[in-house]
């Protein structure tokens, strides 16, 4: 039996590493690879990338993007993979629309690519890279509450089977990933993820009380040490905004040592 879901926050790991057989991901590959049986085929995906921010909301609206290789220091492998997925125009204007009734003046791009942030994890889910893709910014604000804003915006789009893939990663403190636990790396991880995990699925919490933390993330345990920057976990926001509502499910997982976790709503 599969289950049409709204929209999935997804840690995607380290760069192409996912795709290159790295011992670290194998969880996150096999996890994406499980739920990928679990879903309805989405008619469209809208992908909120963490490594792609702009000034205002900017959507990718050219019908074959091509792929933006935004990392460094890999072996020639990585910049050999293709995922060849269309773009979306008329989705993406219907996204432009929408973000502009919602008074986030958003724009179109029809030069910006796909980042690894959709085509590392979209390659696992979704390999046969047939389903339309758009991507959509970060805004550069970095504001929680209008990430949230804009997932909400999103709540209304195409014919109710577009999935919003929030693309980040719920720990991303680089230094830590290579580093000895010193200083309790490990205890504000393990905080921080047993906060976001009672924070996105707790029935216990009112959708007003859920929405004020997301807002105000940084109180929580171990938040500044597990996002020194908080571009990986906005696209939490803007996928929790689309339903405004308990995650259906969750899933607890380790990439590259440290824990991490998926959401689903």
């Amino acid at each position: 039996m599969t289950r049409q879901y709204r929209s999935f926050y997804l840690s995607h790991g380290g760069g192409p590493m996912p795709l290159l057989g790295d011992p670290g991901h194998r969880q996150m590959v096999d996890r994406l690879k499980a739920i990928a049986q679990t879903m309805a085929p989405p008619s469209a995906i809208v992908v909120v990338s963490a490594h792609w921010e702009a000034d205002r909301p900017s959507i990718t609206s050219a019908a074959s993007p091509s792929l933006i290789y935004d990392y460094y220091g890999f072996d020639e492998r990585a910049y050999q993979i293709q995922y060849p997925a269309p773009g979306a125009p008329e989705l993406a204007r219907e996204l432009h629309q929408k973000l502009r009734q919602a008074g986030l003046s958003p724009e179109l791009d029809e030069t910006r690519g796909f980042d690894h942030g959709m085509f590392v994890p979209l390659s696992i889910l979704f390999p046969e890279a047939t389903i339309p893709v758009v991507q959509l910014s970060l805004n550069h604000s970095l504001d929680p509450a209008q990430h949230i804003e804009m997932g909400r915006a999103l709540s209304g789009l195409g014919d109710g089977k577009v999935l919003v893939v929030g693309s980040g990663f719920s720990f991303h403190n680089m230094r830590a990933f290579f580093a000895k636990d010193q200083g309790g790396a490990d205890q504000a991880n393990a905080a921080f993820e047993h906060w976001l995990i009672e924070t996105c699925t707790s029935s216990r919490l009112s959708e007003s009380q859920r929405r004020q933390r997301l807002i105000l993330w940084e109180q929580a345990p171990g938040a500044r040490f597990c996002h020194p920057r908080e571009e990986h976990l906005l696209p939490l926001m803007v996928c929790y905004g689309v339903t405004e509502s308990a995650a259906l499910e969750h899933h607890e997982l380790a990439v590259l040592g440290k824990r991490a976790s998926f959401y689903l709503w």
